[in-house]
């Protein structure tokens, strides 16, 4: 059974699982081969869809991955009487 991406394509189980396992800056690096590699025009059509498809699933992992970092970064806080604390930071 395969995963429908935003884009309208699907990704496979195994290749969703297989993207799932990649820190952020292999998902990065694979997602910038892929670019390169649908500019360079040398791929077929068939095959362009299929490297674009893992391409958009490889994009939405680099986005889930920066929102849970977000969420996890704080930011030190000095009171006016010199008191140290940590709060969320405002990153919007």
């Amino acid at each position: 059974m395969a995963a429908k991406t935003k884009a309208g394509g699907t990704v496979s189980k195994s290749a969703k699982s297989d993207i799932a396992k990649m820190s952020f800056e292999e998902a990065l690096s694979e997602l910038d081969r892929i670019v390169s590699q649908l500019e360079s025009g040398k791929a077929g059509l068939e095959e362009s869809i299929d490297i674009y498809e893992r391409g958009a699933a490889l994009k939405q992992h680099c986005e889930e991955k920066l929102k849970s970092a977000q969420a996890k970064i704080e930011k030190i806080v000095i009171s006016p009487n010199g008191d140290i604390s940590s709060e969320a930071a405002d990153l919007g």
